[in-house]
């Protein structure tokens, strides 16, 4: 279920131009701030804009931070828990007090400071949010790559002569492959959320723009009388966010 919700959510970002019922920049200030009807399910916005499209445009946005920064913090997590756990000793030491440190450092207020400093962007969030969420998935890759290097195949492979890199690539990561793809799955949700807490104090994606987190932010002030504003993004936030979760605890469970 978690999937196909996803599912079509991807489906409306990618087709966003095509199913969108208004075009995404229209704007029709005789119908501002008007309450969901047949012509508008979701309402307008303070300049008349159709709250369904921005939130069909918007997810084009949320979804790409959230999706490529879990890639990204994937890469970064998987090489680096690789390396900690085959080579072991003073490296995996070193590794893990980093990760330690930077798991120690307030997630949130950090990426505030620094989108603020170097002024906010798309791709910027995106790096932002990708360098911050590692950690885990380094965690998850090294206890397991710890376990499976002990195994008799691997020692086979190194009793062959099978080069350090070559066993990692070929014979340890494949085993650890299915933990680190539930820990980026459940990062996508992490990075949603980011984008849109970093959006929603006006550091994140910028308007005109679209994103779900910053549509919050634009509502916050209008909540006492146009809530529809601010709920229907919400709840946008919430069932995503909610269905990553659940799509990585089945993974978990499956694997």
């Amino acid at each position: 279920m978690a999937g196909a919700v996803l599912g079509v959510l991807v489906l409306l970002a990618v087709l966003a131009n095509a199913v969108a019922p208004y075009g995404f920049d229209v704007v029709d200030l005789a119908h501002r701030r008007a309450m969901p009807s047949a012509a508008h399910w979701f309402g307008t916005d303070e300049l008349g804009r159709d709250l369904l499209t921005r939130i069909i445009f918007g997810a084009r946005i949320s979804l790409a931070i959230g999706i490529i920064s879990a890639m990204m913090s994937a890469a970064i997590g998987v090489t680096v828990g690789a390396i900690a756990g085959f080579v072991g000793r003073w490296v995996d030491d070193l590794l893990m007090r980093i990760a330690d440190a930077v798991l120690s450092v307030p997630r949130l207020p950090l990426l505030m400071i620094a989108s603020a400093v170097l002024e906010p962007s798309v791709p910027l969030l995106i790096v932002l949010v990708g360098l911050a969420g590692w950690m885990e998935t380094a965690r998850v890759v090294r206890a397991d790559v710890q376990s499976i290097k002990t195994r008799d195949y691997v020692t086979a492979a190194r009793a062959l002569g099978t080069s350090p890199l070559r066993l990692v690539l070929r014979h340890v990561l494949p085993g650890a492959f299915p933990a680190a793809t539930v820990a980026t799955t459940i990062a996508v949700g992490r990075g949603i959320l980011l984008e849109s807490a970093l959006s929603f104090f006006g550091v994140g994606v910028q308007p005109p723009t679209a994103s779900w987190g910053n549509m919050l932010y634009q509502a916050q002030t209008t909540m006492t009388t146009e809530p529809w504003l601010g709920i229907f993004p919400g709840v946008f936030i919430f069932v995503t966010v909610l269905c990553f979760n659940v799509l990585g605890d089945s993974l978990r469970d499956r694997v």
